[in-house]
This record gives structure tokens, sequence and C-alpha cells, in this order.
């Protein structure tokens, strides 16, 4: 019998023998990428907003940046592909009263609660509707596990866990122990409550396995959030959706008879059962919806020799456009890291391909709208993709290129998912750098960008972020980098460009490699494959026979 492994092996080899002779002629120079990230987080494009006047600039002038280089149309004969997106701004009252047999509780929105919803109707409510806890909330026959067997939820409300069953085990065997698979992600929690029926789901937050505060979750409190427009569709919509503090929980599960740490164990076995708490819940919201529509803007290079096959390039061109004034006064949210930096990324390497021979493949250049909303450009284009998922090779996506300076080492978000990351090891060997695990793999970032949704298709995909290992100052400079970053820039408006406190020369080396693993990609007969472990591989393997 083969060894799968010296396969795997082989083939990466013979790969990387037969693209030696197609090195890149293109170097990457800073000055194809400051000049473009400078124009797009300027306060000329009112922070990237869809909907807004801003989006407007924004994708007129990727529209013409595009044209300029000699990109071909990716859509037909156009620029464009239109999103049909909803606002739905949710007003919820101010109190959810949930009974027991002995007592009745109301507990306060905002503050032990956060509730939103899906539906369009002027008014949501329910009423003494049954409370189900459902463990994780997760079915995933490749573990052999299923937290709705032997239960109907249909028209109740489940209370489920946030994360994985493997938080916290340090058992990589069991999912994929601390690193989060999509099971542990608050919208698979979501979606699977959707497909069981579910009136409404509501997550129990635990600040540690969910990798984030409470205070995150209550910025979706009577705030408008976008959707896919799916008019015209079947797709049932739960009630609401919904998190409870942990202090929250631990009444419900009191008032229900149960003991949480109990709960936790028997949830964390394969045999656990759904447990009907005997709870009613009561609770309305007002709902506004406002149906727009924005755009994600695409062009392409068609392949000399392998037209139909596809490998497509994404970054995010939205941000949050002119909001909240900061301490300073400042109310545009620039977003330069995220995402004008990754999507003056995508022009470079547009130019890039455009500049170097003609690839065999054909290689798409995606900036996709409304990521910072919930990867609904990516997720339409994933749900309606101009390019069919079976003839897209690979995707190599871009949310926030390296301000930090040179560095070692790449980390790789979701390590050990597909081959894409052998790819980029070639490439970085060559180099002498290193491909780096996520730092925080229980946060759960492989889902967070919008290379998931491509994914979730079965397209293999890769997405690193800079490194911390400074090839000067080391990894404890490259830790504060990062912690700096996120506690003063991250989703402020004091995310701009600032040459004195950027340093593009490790974006560029960054902007090089996925250069490199593209040019390579889109001039082989290669067809990366997922891992085995994989929540991905079947999705893939189901259609590619």
């Amino acid at each position: 019998m083969r060894n799968p492994t010296l396969l795997i092996l082989f083939g990466i080899l013979l790969f990387v023998s037969c693209n030696n002779s197609e090195k890149s002629e293109y170097t990457f120079q800073i000055s194809d990428l400051e000049p473009q990230l400078i124009k797009l987080s300027s306060d000329e494009f009112m922070g990237r907003m869809p909907f807004t006047e801003g989006e407007e600039i924004t994708t007129d002038y990727l529209e013409s940046e595009f044209k300029s280089l000699g990109l071909e149309p990716g859509n037909g004969d156009s620029y464009f592909q239109d999103v049909p997106l909803v606002s739905i701004n949710t007003i919820p009252a101010s109190e959810m009263t949930v009974s027991s047999a002995i007592e009745s509780v109301s507990f306060e929105g905002l503050k032990d609660y956060v509730l939103w919803t899906q539906r369009t109707d002027t008014l949501v409510s329910f009423e003494n509707a049954e409370m189900v806890f459902a463990g994780f909330g997760i079915v995933a026959p490749e573990y052999g596990w299923d937290d709705y067997k032997n239960i109907d939820v249909k028209d109740k409300i489940v209370v489920v866990l946030v994360n994985d069953p493997g938080f916290g085990t340090e058992d990589e065997s069991f999912f994929k122990g601390n690193t989060m698979t999509y099971y542990g992600r608050w919208t698979y929690k979501y979606e699977e409550a959707i497909r069981q029926g579910a009136l409404g789901c509501l997550i129990v937050h635990n600040t540690i396995p969910a990798g984030y505060g409470f205070n995150v979750v209550q910025g979706k409190w009577n705030a408008p959030i976008l959707y896919l427009d799916e008019r015209g569709t079947e797709n049932y919509k739960p009630a609401f959706e919904g998190w409870v503090t942990l202090p929250t929980a631990n009444k419900l599960f009191e008032m229900a008879g149960l003991e949480g740490r109990e709960l936790l164990s028997k949830a964390r076995k394969a045999d656990f059962q759904a447990i009907p708490m005997n709870l009613k819940a009561s609770s309305s919201m007002k709902v506004v919806s406002e149906y727009n529509v924005s755009k994600n803007v695409i062009a392409k290079i068609t392949g000399a020799s392998k037209p139909d096959e596809v490998i497509v390039y994404t970054a995010h061109w939205d941000h949050f456009g002119i909001g909240a004034p900061d301490e300073t006064g400042d109310s545009i949210y620039n977003g330069a890291l995220d995402n004008a930096s990754g999507t003056a990324a995508l022009l470079a390497l547009a130019k890039a391909f455009k500049t170097d021979p003609l690839p065999e493949r054909t290689v798409v250049f995606l900036a996709v709208t409304a990521e910072e909303q919930g990867l609904w450009g990516s997720a339409y284009y994933a749900q309606h993709p101009i390019y069919p998922k079976e003839n897209t090779v690979a995707n190599i996506n871009m949310d926030g290129i390296n301000p930090y300076g040179k560095m070692k080492d790449v980390s790789l978000i979701g390590m050990g998912q597909s081959e894409m990351e052998d790819l980029l090891n070639v490439e970085l060997e060559k180099v002498g750098r290193y491909a780096a695990p996520d730092p925080t793999p229980s946060a759960g970032y492989y889902f967070r960008s919008d290379h998931f949704n491509f994914a979730k298709i079965g397209v293999p995909a890769l997405y690193f972020t800079n490194g911390i290992d400074h090839f000067e100052k080391g990894k404890e400079y490259g830790k504060e980098m990062e912690e700096e970053y996120v506690r003063k820039y991250y989703h402020n408006p004091s995310d701009e460009y600032d040459p004195s406190r950027w340093n593009l020369e490790g974006a560029v080396d960054d902007v090089q490699l996925l250069y490199e693993v593209g040019k390579n990609l889109a001039n082989s007969d290669t067809w990366p494959k997922w891992k085995p472990s994989s929540e991905f591989r079947a999705i893939r393997e189901s259609y590619m026979k």
C-alpha cells in the first residue's frame, strides 16, 4: 500500500522543482504599497462604510485602478458584483422574564443578556417559550457528536456553551484541543440552532473560551446589523439570537435545578443528552429594517492555457465609516491597517501579475464588502460564485499587512487545515523565514475573515498575518506591537497611516510571499487539498470526484 504522506511530500517537491524556472520576475517595493495605502485610508474615503458615499468613492476608485492596470472585468463585462443586504436594527425590550414552577425572574437587557433578530417584522416577540440546555449545540458526525439527538427543539429556546468540548482539555485529538474548530464559533451555533428549528439560541458567555469580554457582545445591543437580503427564499429565521452572561446562565441553571460545573462535565461527553430546563421565557423586540445593495469589486487576468481554473485573491475594502468621535475629536474610522493595507496589497498583486508573463491559470482579484459586518461580501460570493467552486483551485486572503518591519515568521491562521500552508512553507524556507501557529488558536481567527467563506464551500484557503519574531528586536517587541495595536488602534479612528510609526519593509516581504505562492500555483497543475483532520475536507471531496 502506498504511503500517503510520502506521496504528498513527493507532490510538493515535484511542484517546487517544476516551478523553479518560473521564479517571479517581479520584486515588490514599498512604493507598490504605500501610495495606495495612503489613498485608501485618507479622510477622502470617509471610512469606507457600505451604503454610504464612502462606498461609492471606494468602489469607483478600485474599478478605475483595475482598469488602469489593464485587468479585465471579473463579472462578465462588469467590475462589480451586487451584494443585496438588509440592515436590521433590533430594539429589544428592557427585560426578559424567565419563570419556573416556583419563581419568576426578570433579567436586565444589555447587563444580563443581549438579543437581536434576523427577522424583518416590525415586532418580534416570544411568550412562555420553553428552554432547553443543549450542551455545546454541536452536530459533528466526524467526531461522533450530536448534542441534539433524541430531542425536538422546534419552537424552543436552546441554551448552549461557548467554544467546543475540546477547549481546556489539552487533548488535540478531542476536537482540536485548545484550537477552536468551527463548531466552537458562535456563528455555527446559531446556524445549527436554525437547522434544528429552534425559536431562539442563547450562548453562555465566558471570557476565556470566548476570547473576548462581554463588552464586545454588548456592541450588538440596539444596533443595526447587516445581513444578506434573502427575500424570496424560504430560509427559516429564528425569533432571536443572543448571549447571556455567565452569572445569568448560572441563575437559569439554578432555577432549573441544575449545577453549572456538573453540566459542563456532562456536555463534554459524546453521550450527552439535551436537558429540558422546565423554564419559560418571554420578551419582545421592535425592528427597523432597511434594504440596500453594496458591491464587491472584481477583476481578472485570464489564464493562457487553463482559463477555467481559477485562483482568487481576496481583501475586504470596507471599514466603519464616520462614527462617534474619539478623545481627539476624530470621527472618521479610516481603517488603515484594517483593511486599506490588504486592499493596497490586492492592487499591488494585480500590478505584479499584469507585469509578469501571463499565468497559465486565471487569477482573480476580489475586493469584498461588509466584512466588518459579518463577512457578507465573501458570503454572497460563495453562495453566488462567478467562478464555480469546482473550478476554483484556491483562495489567498489578506486582512491587514505587517506594519512593524521585517519579521522572521508569519502567523499562520488555521495551521493544519490545508496543503496551502505546505506551499507557503516552501517559499518561507527559500528566504530563511518560518510559519508559526496562531498565537491565540482558541479565538478562532480562521473563522473571522473572508477566506472562511471559501473554506465553507470547500475551497482550500490561505490566510496569514504578520508574525511577532522581529529580525532585529525579537519576539517581545513583536508582541508589544500587536498588543499596542489592539489597545490603541483596532476599530478606532486612530487606525491611520503614520509613516513615523509604520515600517512597510515587512509588508513588502509578506506580499512577495503571497505573490510567489499564487504565481507558482497559477503556473502548475497542482490542486491543493485539505488536511485529513480538517472539517472542510469532506465538503471538497463531495464534489471533486
